[in-house]
């Protein structure tokens, strides 16, 4: 069992920066592939970011590549996500997720995680 909290979320405005941060819990974080989901109001959840274990390999979302950047400390059991050039497009409830998996595995469906984080609030205005 692995639990997740994030934190970092926030109202900032138009083109400013945030990083958020998920906790994991486990003593064996480093063996699980990660990602970052985002949820707007009214509308479906959508990939962000995802890395796997060793967090040498990463994938972004269209909407997010040059923007956002994904990453882990594995020795803090912690998963990052820094978004720069916020937009009000952007606003959303943030959730970090995690799933057993090998050092290449790397899944960008919601479907494939089976540990998430209760999320945190993003609001950017314009």
């Amino acid at each position: 069992q692995v639990q997740l909290v994030e934190s970092g979320g926030g109202l900032v405005q138009a083109g400013d920066s945030l990083r958020l941060s998920c906790a994991a819990s486990a003593r064996t974080a480093s063996d699980y592939a990660m990602a970052w989901f985002r949820q707007a109001p009214g509308k479906e959840r959508e990939f962000v970011a995802a890395i796997t274990w060793s967090g040498d390999n990463t994938e972004y979302a269209d909407s997010v590549k040059g923007r956002f950047t994904i990453s882990r400390d594995n020795f803090k059991n912690t998963l990052y996500l820094q978004m720069n050039s916020l937009g009000p497009e952007d606003t959303a409830l943030y959730s970090c997720a995690a799933r057993p998996a090998g050092i290449w595995t790397i899944s960008v469906r919601a479907g494939a995680f089976v540990f998430w984080g209760q999320g945190t609030q993003v609001t950017v205005s314009s």
